[in-house]
């Protein structure tokens, strides 16, 4: 209980701040960017002053040249010490790349140095730094403002993502498009208890996980996110560059991703990969194919796609059928909207294996007649826990549907055989089949009243009607 209270003194303190320079102009995805760069030199000088361990930062640009200056000259120092950090190797250089302050009032750089200067962060455990700094981008994620909402998803559709598909110790997971990292530190937590072997837990802290974001800031906040749970200590598991301008250097187990809509940004350059399936402008798509190159034989992919990616026609009827013919496509979930910070957004996720033809797809529908909202009703993990029961990750041989035509015509879990979609035009997979009235849950009070008013405008309505009639008679 203790460690909880602390942790949530610690995050408020940190918040408490955040609206400080809010007044002066400073956003909070600025702020925690300055955070990190700093957080980060902080523990440095603790891993040299409490364990004696030899510093990585060049002499002139640690946490002890920055603590005792204030004015122009911290500003200067601070600048300085971002610019050689930046051009570092390994994760030093990962951490800071791109690196710029964003702070140019000096007291308020001296307030968040004070607020990093105050704690010990080293001597708290790996679970309590990651919590306070995950619960910090959160709250990022939820600034409508910063627009950071697009680098995060839902930590609890994450979880039930990971724990179906069931990453194992000695298996590499790869993100193409890891926004702060947590569908990668959800399938650490998933692995690190499965074995006390050193090598094993080696080979998950620092070769296993494998992230890829174009946005520098990101990469900088994933990439922190990391190395405070103990992951990627020497060489952060991030790089920062664009996904889809290359094939993939490597090939991996398990792919975890929710890579991002709509098109792609502003100067990027056109792709033109030779290894893709078909030439599309569509970002959704291109990613997909990616992902699907980059598994290897009897890899499992968990990828959130929106609505678009299951019936658009031309390119993305062509790379469905291939991933009919050439990989499993055994699981879709659909989502209801109200659970990114993105309004409105559609989506689903598409699981599949590499290797082998679909025979059935199994749709469970999460989105007819359900209601989410960010502010009031918030997806848990627990909203999920009848997916994954259906999902049977031990044994999907021996799925069972709850649809049935007569009995249940409204179960969410229901088979579709791989010739009746490529019967459909279009091959397409955007399928519902649950007939409800209305998608709103209604409290009883509510419902009463709602009867009530259809009532009195079907009466009047005959009224009139009655009227008309009468009127016609004559």
């Amino acid at each position: 209980m203790a460690k909880q209270s602390s942790e949530q003194t610690l995050i408020n303190k940190v918040w408490k701040v955040a609206d400080v320079l809010a007044g002066q102009g400073v956003g909070f995805t600025d702020y925690i960017t300055q955070l990190t760069y700093l957080l980060f030199l902080k523990m440095d000088d603790e891993n040299v002053k409490t364990f004696g361990e030899t510093s990585e930062i060049p002499e002139g640009y640690r946490w002890e040249d920055l603590t005792g200056l204030d004015g122009l000259e911290l500003i200067a120092q601070y600048e300085k010490t971002l610019k050689v950090l930046s051009e570092q190797e390994n994760l030093i250089g990962t951490i800071y790349t791109k690196a710029q302050n964003k702070i140019d009032k000096p007291v308020y750089l001296q307030k968040v140095i004070s607020l990093i200067d105050e704690e010990s962060w080293l001597v708290m455990d790996g679970d309590v730094k990651g919590a306070i700094y995950e619960s910090i981008l959160e709250k990022n994620g939820k600034d409508k403002k910063s627009g950071a909402g697009q680098y995060f998803t839902p930590r609890s559709l994450i979880k039930a993502m990971v724990d179906v598909t069931q990453p194992k110790i000695g298996e590499t997971v790869a993100d193409p498009a890891c926004g702060t990292g947590g569908f990668l530190l959800t399938a650490y937590d998933y692995m690190k208890g499965q074995s006390a072997d050193k090598e094993k837990r080696r080979f998950l802290r620092e070769e296993a996980l494998h992230g890829v974001d174009n946005t520098p800031l990101v990469v900088t906040l994933a990439s922190m996110n990391l190395y405070l749970h103990g992951i990627g200590t020497d060489r952060s598991p991030i790089e920062c560059r664009d996904s889809l301008e290359s094939e993939p250097s490597t090939l991996v187990d398990v792919i975890l991703a929710n890579p991002p809509f709509g098109t792609r940004p502003a100067g990027s350059v056109d792709i033109n990969r030779p290894d893709f399936y078909v030439d599309t402008k569509n970002n959704q798509l291109n990613f997909l194919q990616h992902m699907m190159i980059m598994l290897k034989n009897g890899g499992r992919a968990a990828v959130v796609l929106p609505d678009n990616v299951l019936f658009e026609g031309g390119a993305g009827e062509v790379i469905r059928k291939r991933l009919l013919s050439d990989f499993n496509l055994h699981t879709i979930l659909r989502l209801p909207t109200g659970i990114f910070y993105a309004q409105g957004v559609k989506a689903n996720v598409l699981f599949f294996q590499k290797g082998g033809k679909t025979k059935d797809i199994w749709f469970y529908d999460y989105r007819t007649g359900i209601k989410h909202t960010l502010a009031n009703n918030t997806m848990e993990r627990h909203h999920l826990d009848d997916f994954v029961a259906c999902y049977n990750a031990e044994n999907i041989n021996a799925r069972k549907e709850t649809y049935n035509a007569e009995i249940n015509p409204n179960g969410r879990w229901r088979k579709y055989p791989v010739k009746d979609i490529m019967e459909r035009d279009k091959t397409s997979l955007d399928i519902t089949w649950i007939k409800f009235q209305d998608d709103t849950d209604y409290t009883l009070a509510e419902l009463v009243s709602s009867i009530e008013d259809k009532s009195n405008k079907i009466a009047e309505a005959v009224a009139k009607l009655k009227e008309l009639i009468a009127n016609i008679e004559e």
